[in-house]
């Protein structure tokens, strides 16, 4: 909790205690929110997070997928996110008609699905294995050798992966808006103003501004990197809202936001619609909570288990 936590986020931590919920904050969310947090992390974090959660409600400050995750591996808890239309770009990339008709339409290619996690329940129901950006190099490696993979939504990240495996997949081509704003120019430019600072590049980051960055990896492993490195300034290459951790947990270096070609840093609109009014109002009302058909849930529950099985 801040140390003066203003008076909505003092009732937003009543309503906690009074509803007995846990508040699960992605890195991307807004930093009032990650201050009020009972844990912040990436989606791995807080997918194991969810699965061990004793509460009653999950309050998930992120956007659509990753509350829908919560659920599906918790349908006797209430789950709620602050605004229902915080979607992401990467799950609309891949609706789970399309890949359903993709996969009939391919029946002889007898795929193994590997889904990064953001991506719908009907993706994942459709799916051998879910990833996430800290842990798909691993599930890639633990896939069958004897059946092509099929790797959706993200091409950047599936493409990142291939380098650190050697695996051959088949990419969906879809892509975070967010990430690909990054360029070479524009990081290019920001390196001549900071010519000590090193390069942290997500893996949605196109294969431009990877080949430029010190290290690619998740958002939880920037914060281990950041700590032990002997740099003292970083550029990152991700959403503006990482900066936020990266100030608290790494106090006494400078971290810089990753300028996109258009604006001085990278902020993803559907995470930023998460607000505290929002979340004091769904931890009151117990809405807007995520609610799915059984079907779908028993069937996306499965690739997530493995996922976290393979993780442990």
């Amino acid at each position: 909790m801040p140390r003066q936590a203003t008076d909505l986020q003092q009732e937003i931590l009543a309503l906690k205690a009074e509803r007995n919920a846990l508040i699960l904050v992605h890195n991307y969310q807004r930093g009032e929110i990650q201050d009020i947090g009972d844990y912040v992390g990436d989606s791995l974090g807080l997918a194991y997070r969810a699965r061990e959660a004793e509460a009653d409600v999950i309050a998930f400050c992120g956007v659509h997928f990753m509350a829908e995750t919560a659920k599906i591996i918790n349908p006797s808890k209430t789950v709620i996110l602050p605004d229902k239309d915080a979607g992401c770009s990467l799950e609309e990339s891949c609706p789970g008609e399309k890949l359903s008709a993709f996969l009939e339409d391919n029946p002889e290619k007898n795929y193994y699905v590997i889904a990064y996690i953001n991506c719908s329940a009907e993706v994942k129901a459709l799916s051998d294995c879910i990833c996430t950006s800290g842990n798909a190099v691993k599930i890639v490696e633990a896939a069958p050798v004897n059946r092509p993979i099929l790797f959706v939504p993200d091409q950047n990240l599936g493409a990142w992966v291939m380098e650190q495996t050697g695996r051959q997949m088949d990419l969906w081509q879809g892509s975070c808006y967010v990430h690909v704003e990054f360029t070479r120019d524009s990081i290019s430019r920001i390196r001549e103003e900071y010519p000590s600072a090193e390069l942290i590049a997500h893996p949605e980051c196109t294969y431009a501004v990877r080949m430029l960055a010190d290290v690619v990896c998740s958002t939880e492993k920037m914060v281990d990197y950041a700590k032990n490195s002997l740099a003292s300034h970083f550029i990152i290459a991700t959403e503006e809202g990482m900066l936020h951790r990266l100030n608290n947990e790494v106090p006494g270096k400078t971290f810089i936001a990753g300028p996109t070609e258009h604006c001085a840093c990278a902020e993803c609109r559907f995470m930023k619609m998460n607000t505290l009014e929002k979340l004091r109002d769904a931890l009151r009302d117990l809405t807007p909570e995520i609610i799915m058909p059984e079907e779908t849930r028993v069937r996306a529950e499965q690739p997530i288990l493995r996922m976290l099985e393979l993780s442990d």
